[in-house]
């Protein structure tokens, strides 16, 4: 069996996929590490793996950041943790890095240790049909020069790496688009745009759902049909009043009305209808499977996980790629977009009332979902991993690799 190194960056849309994946690569009997936050370390040590805690605690990055701030929270970072990851890494010896498709000092490492990694796309992939929110364009530009601080902190970073360790190959601005010879996308080729300009080494495996703890304090034995589900996501705080507009505007449409605040605090929502449950968290997949209707930010992990219940959408972007992601949705007809601005009770009602009355949409969720589902989850991300090691004679002769699986 090999020894395989995960490392990401501390959100939960990035982490989540990565858990079903390892935890089978455990089962199959691999040795695997997780480099992770403190507010991880927990949900990874479950799945089997062996964590290796950052230094300094959590990483935070700005509450709802730009491209520009984006890179270079990541690239400051990098100058952190690329030389106590070496450390830890040439300890461990792994015959494979798997690393966020942003995670910079993962990509670092493995150039530092000659070692075969593979990137890990919980965004869509990227490529110049399909450009990245970091790629070189007008719009970064645009943003680059109202920021001159975060930009001049980026490129002292940069260069503090490239002098200290091996970056080439690395993109000097797109550090959305860390590229590998093997690059596991966690979306199925039906949802992502232009699948067909993307080479052999873009697996799309589909959603990596698995199963997770049971919240004994969610009452799901008291939802009642139709279920409705709003939820803005887990990484940014959401505005109390949004997500008031969310609860007033489904409570006459449903039965049970389920609202999750996230980073907010239920309370600042007010008074809510008798039928609308508001919580910080709740288990998302359970709650989609018994959802008519999901009102999301259209963070990918969220779309991914609906459209694997079958489940119509309707898409309130707040940022990052979730403009594209909710623009996908509404071309395959799964769901409908509203930009934040004009959220009133009316229109999320309007809007509501329409993916809930016509079956077309139904149906387009109900493509998808099979879409979904055939492209194989984490099972086929573990197989492809596998299948790569043994490409580079790194893995032992009872590991399983399923050939029937392709691209």
């Amino acid at each position: 069996m090999s020894t395989i190194a995960f490392l990401n960056i501390a959100m939960h849309g990035r982490v989540n996929p990565t858990l079903p994946v390892v935890a089978e690569l455990v089962r199959r009997g691999h040795s695997v590490t997780y480099h992770t936050s403190p507010a991880f370390s927990e949900q990874i040590a479950a799945t089997g793996a062996t964590v290796c805690l950052y230094p300094g605690g959590d990483q935070p990055f700005p509450d709802r950041p730009t491209a520009v701030t984006f890179m270079e929270g990541l690239a400051r970072t990098a100058v952190h943790l690329v030389p106590p990851v070496l450390t830890d890494l040439r300890r461990i010896q792994p015959d494979l890095v798997v690393h966020d498709n942003a995670c910079l000092w993962g990509a670092v490492a493995a150039r530092e240790l000659k070692v075969p990694a593979a990137s890990s796309f919980t965004t869509f992939a990227f490529n110049r049909h399909m450009p990245s929110p970091t790629s070189g364009s007008w719009g970064l530009l645009a943003t680059a020069t109202t920021q001159p601080r975060s930009v001049l902190d980026y490129l002292r970073s940069r260069w503090w790496l490239r002098r200290r360790f091996d970056t080439r190959g690395l993109p000097p601005l797109d550090l959305e688009n860390i590229r590998q010879p093997l690059n596991v996308v966690y979306t199925s080729r039906v949802f992502q745009p232009d699948a067909e300009d993307f080479d052999q080494s873009y697996r799309f495996v589909g959603p990596s759902i698995g199963a997770r703890p049971v919240d004994p304090s969610f009452p799901a034995d008291r939802l009642q049909d139709p279920v409705l589900y709003a939820s803005l996501g887990t990484v940014f705080t959401a505005d109390p009043q949004l997500l008031r507009s969310f609860a007033t505007a489904l409570a006459p449409l449903g039965g049970t009305v389920i609202v999750s605040t996230g980073q907010t605090d239920p309370a600042a929502l007010g008074p809510l209808p008798a039928n609308v449950l508001a919580r910080r968290f709740v288990p998302q997949p359970e709650v989609l499977e018994r959802a008519a209707l999901f009102v999301t930010h259209g963070g990918m992990n969220s779309v991914n996980e609906a459209m694997y219940a079958g489940v119509p959408m309707l898409v309130v972007p707040q940022g990052a790629d979730q403009p594209l992601v909710a623009r996908r949705v509404v071309e395959l007809g799964a769901g409908l977009s509203i930009r934040t601005q004009d959220v009133t009770e009316g229109s999320v009602r309007a809007l509501a009332g329409r993916l809930l009355d016509d079956a077309r949409f139904r149906a387009a969720a109900a493509t998808l979902q099979v879409a979904q589902h055939e492209a194989g989850g984490y099972r086929r991300a573990a197989d492809e991993l596998e299948r790569y090691l043994q490409a580079n004679g790194s893995v032992g002769q009872s590991a399983h690799v399923d050939p029937s699986q392709r691209g």
